[in-house]
C-alpha cells in the first residue's frame, strides 16, 4: 500500500485518454532539435540527415528555408516532393525517416535506480518508462506512481499502479510527450 489518493490525484480508471488519434499525430510530428534523413531516390545529392532549428526549419538543397515543425514525416516529404518538383524535377521520390525526437520526452524521478530525462517513443509505457529509468529502488511505492500530464492547457495527476501493470493485474498506460513519471517512497518496508 502507497500514500492515499489527494484531491487533485485521479484513480488510474479516471486517467484522461483524450483522443488516441490526435496524442498519434502529437507524438510523431517534427519539433524543434529533431533530426530526420531525407531519400530523394537516385539522388544522392538531395539525400542527407537534417536538424529541425529552434524556428522550426531546416535549410534544404535547391529549396531554401522550409518549415517542418509540427508536421508528420509524410507531410515533409511531401513539402520537399512539391518544391523539387517545382522546377527541379519531374517525379521525386522523397522519403523521411525521423532518427532522432529531442523534441519530444518524458521525465522520471522520485524512487528509481537512475532518474532523469528520457526520449519519448511512440507507443511507450509507464513500465518502460520506469525500466528506462534502472527500474524501482527497494523503497518505492510501486503501486502509487504519479503521472503528470498536461491536456488541452490542464494539468492532470493520474496514480497509476506499476506493479499490477506488471503482473498482469492492471491494463498498462501509455504515456504521452511531456509526461512526468513520479515513484513516491514507500511508508511501509
Amino acid at each position: 500500500m502507497g500514500p492515499q489518493l489527494s484531491d487533485t490525484v485521479r484513480p488510474y480508471s479516471e486517467a484522461p485518454r483524450g483522443d488516441e488519434r490526435a496524442a498519434g499525430v502529437v507524438a510523431t510530428s517534427l519539433g524543434a532539435g529533431d533530426v530526420f534523413e531525407v531519400r530523394v531516390f537516385e539522388e544522392p545529392n538531395l539525400s542527407g540527415a537534417f536538424r529541425v532549428g529552434s524556428d522550426g526549419q531546416i535549410d534544404y538543397p535547391l529549396c531554401g528555408q522550409l518549415k517542418v515543425l509540427g508536421m508528420s514525416a509524410a507531410e515533409a516529404a511531401a513539402q520537399i516532393k512539391a518544391c523539387l518538383r517545382d522546377g527541379f524535377m519531374r517525379d521525386p521520390q522523397v522519403s523521411i525517416f525521423i532518427t532522432e525526437q529531442n523534441s519530444k520526452k518524458i521525465y522520471v524521478f522520485g524512487e528509481v535506480e537512475n532518474p532523469g530525462t528520457f526520449p519519448f517513443l511512440e507507443g511507450m509505457s509507464v513500465v518502460e518508462a520506469v525500466t528506462r529509468a534502472g527500474g524501482f529502488t527497494p523503497s518505492a511505492a510501486r503501486n502509487s506512481v504519479v503521472v503528470t500530464r498536461v491536456v488541452d492547457g490542464v494539468e492532470t495527476k493520474v496514480q497509476v499502479p506499476v506493479e499490477d501493470i506488471g503482473i498482469g493485474k492492471a491494463p498498462n498506460f501509455e504515456l504521452a510527450p511531456g509526461d512526468i513519471v513520479y515513484v513516491p517512497q514507500s511508508f511501509f518496508g
